[in-house]
């Protein structure tokens, strides 16, 4: 029988209602998403202890050497600091409507060669592709190719936890879930699949309607399905939406983890974006400044470590 997902004031309620010790901790693990390598050996990231990270490859890496040493730097020191990565695939030109849809023999040949090449890193992790309904991605106009890119990756990393959905809680995303499914054999929908969500909107702003949307559609298809939140977080800048405050940027983190606990029934795990920020130049959502100097967020990503897992 579907169950129905109850609004976060509903659940807040009732998790106060509950024992101290019932509600003392969740099993969301939480990690946290960055390009840098230096990342890993950064005192602030080694107080955190967290022991799970995130990094966003091109399908085209190994064809690039300069990106490819970048990823395998990356891969190193998350393997000395003993952090376990996963890598999501993504496209090569983040312009808006630029980027080139890749057939699916492409996806099997050159991220075929990435997954393998990731396989004798130790890698066990791997998503399908980034964002996959963003329009900064090629497949935000075909959630079929997207879908036939998760066919292809069951093949090409047998054994793996893949992330086989990722996908923005912006406007249409439902409809761009049920194109997904639709594409797929329905013998798919019995497996138990992995789908991540970006949640900036909701965390932002303090709301759970694209959490609660993503989670209820995606389970309509395959009941059995499990959430990680592969990209969310305090944002401290982003054009006009939200202009430069390391102050609500704090007050978004704690949110996110509020969001989290919530709905820690269907999500498994947490990935905050992002380690380093721009010193609100563009998109910043960062715990540190890009020098390193610790922000309000940083702080209350901190505390609220104590009561999830890593």
């Amino acid at each position: 029988m579907r169950r129905t997902l109850l609004p976060l004031s509903l659940l807040l309620a009732v998790a106060l209602l509950l024992p101290a010790g019932a509600q003392a901790r969740t099993k969301v693990a939480v990690g946290i998403g960055d390009q840098s390598a230096s990342m890993f050996s950064d005192p602030h990231f080694k107080r955190l202890k967290v022991k799970k990270a995130r990094f966003v490859a091109r399908w085209d890496t190994m064809r690039r050497p300069a990106d490819k040493a970048a990823l395998d730097w990356w891969l190193l020191a998350a393997r000395k600091s003993h952090v376990r990565p996963i890598v999501h695939i993504s496209t090569d030109d983040f312009t808006p409507k630029k980027a080139k849809l890749i057939s699916t023999k492409r996806y099997r040949r050159d991220v075929g060669r990435l997954v393998r090449h990731l396989r004798k890193s130790g890698v066990k992790e791997i998503g399908v592709w980034n964002e996959a309904n963003h329009r900064s991605q090629p497949t935000y106009r075909s959630p079929s190719r997207a879908a036939s890119y998760y066919r292809q990756m069951r093949t090409l990393c047998k054994g793996c936890t893949i992330v086989a959905l990722d996908v923005l809680d912006q406007s249409g995303v439902e409809r761009y879930i049920q194109r997904w499914f639709r594409a797929l054999p329905r013998s798919y929908r019995k497996k138990k699949l992995i789908v991540g969500i970006h949640n900036y909107s909701d965390t932002n702003r303090y709301r759970t309607r694209g959490t609660r949307s993503i989670i209820r559609t995606v389970r309509h298809y395959a009941p059995r399905a499990r959430f990680w939140l592969t990209e969310t977080g305090g944002v401290v800048n982003l054009g006009r939406a939200w202009k430069c405050s390391t102050t609500r940027a704090a007050k978004a983190t704690s949110y996110m983890f509020r969001l989290a606990k919530a709905y820690d029934r269907y999500i498994e795990r947490l990935y905050a974006y992002n380690f380093y920020g721009a010193d609100c130049r563009g998109f910043d959502a960062g715990l540190v400044s890009s020098n390193g100097d610790p922000r309000r967020a940083y702080w209350v990503f901190k505390s609220k470590l104590g009561s999830f897992t890593r």
